[in-house]
């Protein structure tokens, strides 16, 4: 069975989390489902933050009772904001969450719609950094990209870390292996963990 991945998307979503992050995963073999939540179910272009436009697959609402393997969630200050209005979004994720599935959100979204909607009461996660605030203290860790293996929960903290967020979301998916052939082909920079060597810490800081 094909591993498949839904991506929310609403105006206002960061191009650069969203784009990197379907690019790898599709490198990876994961069938990538773009799902835009703006009410408009005729209107599947995306105004992103930085106005580039992007074409979601459907909307949420024709596409959102589907199995996914993971649900992804963007920053984006206007588009988490509309992320975290969207009873569906709410719905899928609390849904993908009791029934133990991967859900991941970067930069804004982990403060705006998980911690918003106090989806993990228990449950560790990171985020942009200028959001710290709107998330519990007992729950914040400062790291590039944070997997809470107890409620199985992949966050990252802004557009430069959507590399890490990916590549976190394809060696839950898919295995280590996986990860390292995808972070092979990306020429990464030093500092981002690419899979191929062995790792000692738990997390990417």
């Amino acid at each position: 069975m094909t591993i498949s991945a839904l991506i929310c998307l609403a105006n206002g979503s960061e191009e650069i989390e969203v784009v990197t992050t379907a690019d790898l995963l599709v490198r990876a073999g994961i069938n990538v489902i773009f799902a835009s939540a703006e009410d408009d179910v005729d209107d599947l272009t995306i105004t992103c933050s930085r106005g580039i436009k992007l074409i979601a697959n459907a909307p949420l609402v024709r596409v959102v009772d589907h199995h996914y393997d993971v649900i992804i969630l963007p920053g984006g200050l206007q588009g988490a904001e509309t992320l975290r209005n969207s009873p569906l979004v709410v719905e899928k994720v609390r849904r993908m969450q009791s029934e133990n599935k991967l859900v991941a959100a970067i930069c804004a979204a982990p403060s705006m719609v998980l911690e918003f909607h106090n989806i993990y009461p228990i449950g560790n996660m990171t985020g942009f950094p200028a959001l710290k605030d709107k998330i519990s203290p007992k729950k914040w860790v400062d790291y590039r990209v944070y997997f809470d293996e107890r409620v199985n929960l992949i966050t990252s903290q802004g557009p430069a870390t959507a590399v890490d967020f990916a590549l976190k979301i394809i060696e839950r998916l898919k295995g280590k292996e996986v990860a390292a052939d995808v972070a092979k082909q990306l020429i990464l920079p030093p500092g981002i963990y690419n899979y191929q060597d062995e790792w000692t810490g738990e997390q990417i800081k």
